[in-house]
This record gives C-alpha cells, structure tokens and sequence, in this order.
C-alpha cells in the first residue's frame, strides 16, 4: 500500500460491524484512511462485554494493514478477572494502545462491577502491565452529561489523567472555544499530556442530532437550523458539514491542538475531504 504522508498526528475510530456487508465497508474505510498515515487507529467497546467478541474480531482485522489498533476497553459491568484476562490477551496479540473508559451500563445488567469508574481502570491497568499500553482516556470539554457540575467533571478527568493516562481524547464538540477552555483549566490542574480533539464529520442530521443529544454535545444553534433548512438533501447536508468540520479543525490546530482523532463511523470519504482542505 503506498502511503501519503501527512504532517498532522491524527487517529481514525471505528465501531465492530455486526454483518459481512458491514465488515467489508469498515475494510474499504480502514484501507483508505491508512493512506493518511495515522497514529493508530481504535475500535470501540460495548460495556459488559456485550460487544466483545465483535470489538476483537474487528481490532484483528484492521490491524492486518499495519497500523497500531486501540481496542476500547470498559470496566462497567466488567469484573477484575476478565479484566485481566482481556488484558493478558491484548498482550499476547501485539497490541500496544488502549482506550479505557467507564463505559454505560447495558439495560438489563445488574451490577456495575467491581471498578467503578475510570480512574479505577487506568490504575488497574498500570498495576497488571506496568507501562505495556499507552492509555487514552476520554476528556469532555462541555462536560460529560452525567457530571453534576462542570467542576467536578474536570476534576474527574484530571483523577484519570494522574492515574496513569497518556493522551485524552475529547468528545466532539462544534465550538472551538469548549476546546480551549476545557485544556487551559485541565492545564491548571496539573494535566500536562495531550488532549487530542475528537472530530465528528457531519454528514446526517437525524443522526447527529441523536448522537449529540445522547451525548452531551452541543450543536450551535446556527448549525443546527440550517441543517434544517436542508431537509432531506444529502448532498448540501454533506457539503455545508464539510465546510463546518474543514473551519473547525483549522481553528483547533491553528490554536495549538496537537492533533485531531476522527469519529469516523467506518466511513472514510468525509474525513478525508476535511483533511484536505486542512493547511499544514
């Protein structure tokens, strides 16, 4: 595969596809995101392992390019020993990067397990493989929907951070101020590793909108009502989102971010025509 380089530190997420149709759409996103040489990649977790053996059949698969993978791992409902046995295989496998995360607990689920929150996990990790694993966590610059303050969920974060975290990796967010604010008060906590922003490409209203309001992300109000006004035409939805996205990553890297980590929702084409129209 012939590679293009690119200046920018940047990592693609992806989510485990449940059907063949969608493994081979996630191939083809994986295969043309790898030609922008990214940092790693990462595959998402459902809590409890109700999505497991999905998230380690797909962080198989899209590491066979070459590219570090990330798993996400989730300690809701999740017990020490599986933990660890997760862990143990990760290790066996090669893999060098982790996303840990509290994580939701699934309906139906009954208990939390037996660490908490993710803190408790990062710590957990450190003690069962020492520096193995670079750890991301997540940092969420609007603050997480659950935080009773937004105090509190920057002090949560920083807890992660002293932990034993490399990198954070923010939810996205459409106004770059979030973003500053979020790092220049992580800052004066003491938090001195990276905070990469989280990107979320626009390219469907409906979903967006359930994402964002599941979430916890603000979409500006300007934003939202003219992808209103667009209705159901995918391509003006496509390009205003495009320019959107384009002027917001501008922003965040011109301000100093040190780099961009894309939600891509296994599809690589709005990515890509974002990160060409970046200055680098």
């Amino acid at each position: 595969m012939s590679a293009q380089q690119s200046p920018l530190d940047i990592s693609f997420e992806f989510f485990p596809p449940n059907t063949d149709a969608g493994r081979d759409k996630l191939m083809r996103a994986r295969d043309a995101l790898a030609t922008r040489d990214p940092r790693f990649f990462s595959v998402t977790y459902g809590a409890g392992g109700s999505t497991q053996h999905r998230t380690l059949s797909a962080v198989k698969a899209v590491r066979e390019c070459g590219i570090d993978t990330a798993p996400h791992l989730s300690c809701v409902g999740s017990e020490k020993a599986q933990l660890r046995d997760l862990l143990k295989r990760f290790q066996e496998d090669g893999v060098k990067r982790l996303v840990a995360l509290r994580g939701d607990l699934p309906s139906g689920m009954g208990g939390v397990g037996e660490l908490r929150y993710a803190n408790e996990l990062v710590e957990f990790i450190r003690e069962e493989t020492g520096d193995h694993f670079e750890i991301a966590v997540a940092a969420y610059p609007e603050s997480h929907p659950q935080a009773p303050s937004f105090e509190r969920d920057l002090e949560n974060f920083a807890r992660k951070m002293h932990a034993g975290a490399d990198i954070a990796i923010t939810q996205y967010f459409f106004t770059a101020e979030a973003y500053f604010h979020f790092v220049d008060r992580a800052r004066a906590l003491g938090v001195e590793a990276p905070i990469v922003p989280g990107i979320m490409p626009i390219t469907n209203y409906t979903k967006l909108a359930r994402f964002s309001d599941a979430c916890g992300a603000e979409i500006p109000r300007w934003i939202r009502k003219q992808l209103e006004a667009y209705g159901d035409d995918s391509e003006a939805i496509a390009a205003f989102g495009e320019e959107v996205i384009s002027g917001l990553c501008q922003r965040l890297l011109d301000g100093g971010a040190p780099g961009l980590h894309f939600y891509t929702l296994n599809q690589a084409e709005p990515t890509l025509k974002v990160l060409d129209n970046l200055r680098t």
